[in-house]
């Protein structure tokens, strides 16, 4: 009787996270293999690795928080990197929205794209336009990211990052088209900056690699 209460009790709390769109058919009996078939001990360290990620995941995302929040001055920081990051969090979220990805991860990514928003009004002045019909945004730098070098050397390191990534880009949105299957010509153009979004998202560390090379400073960072 106690073991068929526990079975009962796992089966509704499967029910419980596939009617909140956070596991899909399928997902409970693979988790079932895992516990059968799998080493005990690899499976407890598995957890023990991603219970450590999750901590060091969340101190990281705090403590970015906590910097943007603090800092009044954009010297030796690229301002363009703020930017991009913001548009490639917005590309993940609307490929996410595109593949009617669970409420679960769809919230996290939008949490994520108001915080690179709210980092790009930490790192340049965002005011709102309202000579024309319709209210725009207008971004204009701070001061202390003019007043120095680090404007220079921003805009050199982005002007040769845009040419590569515009390759990069071209090249595997022409493969992708040419080899995959795509629902629509929207979803084609999704699914290419995404990937590379993915596949070259390291590349967008080099502006600021750059500014710290040029100023020979890192005391600026977070």
């Amino acid at each position: 009787m106690t073991k068929w209460q526990l079975f009962l009790q796992i089966e509704q709390s499967f029910q419980v996270h596939r009617s909140y769109g956070s596991m899909l058919e399928g997902e409970a009996d693979e988790l079932k293999r895992v516990f059968l078939e799998g080493n005990p001990y690899l499976l407890g360290l598995t957890m023990i690795v991603s219970l450590f990620h999750s901590l060091f995941d969340f101190l990281a995302f705090k403590n970015d928080i906590q910097f943007w929040n603090k800092n009044k001055s954009m010297e030796g920081l690229s301002a363009k990197s703020v930017v991009l990051n913001f548009i490639c969090q917005l590309i993940i979220f609307l490929y996410l929205l595109d593949n009617d990805t669970s409420w679960m991860i769809l919230a996290s990514s939008g949490v994520g794209v108001c915080i690179e928003f709210w980092k790009i009004g930490k790192a340049m002045h965002v005011e709102i336009d309202r000579s024309g019909k319709i209210p725009m945004l207008r971004f204009r730098d701070r001061e202390s990211y003019t007043q120095n070098k680090t404007k220079e050397y921003d805009a050199l390191a982005m002007k040769y990052l845009t040419y590569v990534l515009l390759v990069l880009m071209a090249g595997f949105a022409i493969y992708s088209l040419k080899y995959d299957k795509h629902k629509s010509w929207y979803s084609w153009i999704l699914s290419s900056l995404t990937s590379c979004v993915y596949m070259f998202g390291f590349i967008m560390m080099c502006p600021q690699l750059f500014i710290n090379y040029k100023l020979k400073s890192v005391a600026h960072m977070p």
